[in-house]
């Protein structure tokens, strides 16, 4: 298989392997919980916090400073500097928890929460800048799209207004871009170096494991975990 193909394809089964989760599922079928729900919020904010300081520590490990430009208008839009995004994302995140009474203050991280923290970190701290980039680009930036919408799904179905989640209905607009600007380096590292796909595949694959650890957490924290599928695969069942 050529190697851009084989990328897209590997983007689009980590994108069904994540959607294939219970949690998702319900959020799609709108018979999540909001106990669950409010449980992503605080938990997702908690892994989103660090989400400059990913891109910074990926970023001072790419080869070229066109590239870390490129990459560097995703963190101007992250800490509100670009026109279109006067709000710094984090305080639209903290305003988004308010409204439903919930802070990451005192809030302690699920297993599944750390796991995922640390497993974007090892990743994005490596020297080597493909398991980085995949990491951001395959394991999460282009995973935020159907993510996000399964989760506003969710929302709507607890009965919850579209304006208070606003902040993920932007996400869903916005990140397609900022995988995109990733996907044009990852292109160039590997017409350089075919090798390097390797690398970013199991990249993206490490991410995503974390993120079902992520999700079933989620459901365990609040007594969720029987209302899994008898007929689900056992790679999911052990995230």
């Amino acid at each position: 298989m050529e190697l851009q193909p084989m990328l897209v394809d590997t983007k689009q089964r980590l994108i069904d392997r994540v959607r294939q989760h219970p949690f998702l599922g319900r959020c799609r079928q709108q018979t999540v919980t909001l106990d669950e729900l409010k449980v992503f919020l605080v938990q997702q904010g908690m892994y989103s916090s660090y989400f400059t300081r990913y891109l910074c520590a990926m970023m001072g490990n790419l080869p070229r400073n066109d590239y870390v430009l490129k990459v560097a208008s995703n963190l101007v839009e992250e800490l509100g500097l670009a026109e279109d995004s006067p709000t710094q994302h984090s305080t639209m995140y903290r305003e988004m928890l308010a409204h439903f009474g919930l802070s990451r203050e005192g809030a302690k991280p699920l297993l599944g929460t750390r796991r995922l923290i640390d497993t974007m970190f090892d990743h994005c701290r490596d020297p080597k800048p493909a398991r980085g980039l995949g990491a951001l680009c395959l394991g999460a930036e282009m995973l935020v799209p159907a993510v996000y919408t399964d989760v506003i799904a969710g929302f709507q179905g607890c009965g919850v207004s579209s304006g208070a989640v606003a902040f993920f209905q932007q996400h869903v607009e916005c990140d397609d871009g900022h995988a995109d600007i990733m996907w044009e380096i990852m292109m160039e590292l590997v017409k350089d170096d075919p090798g390097q796909v390797a690398l970013m595949v199991n990249a993206g694959e490490a991410l995503v494991d974390a993120r079902l650890a992520f999700f079933t957490s989620i459901e365990a924290s609040v007594g969720f975990a029987a209302l899994r599928h008898a007929d689900a695969p056992a790679t999911l069942l052990s995230a």
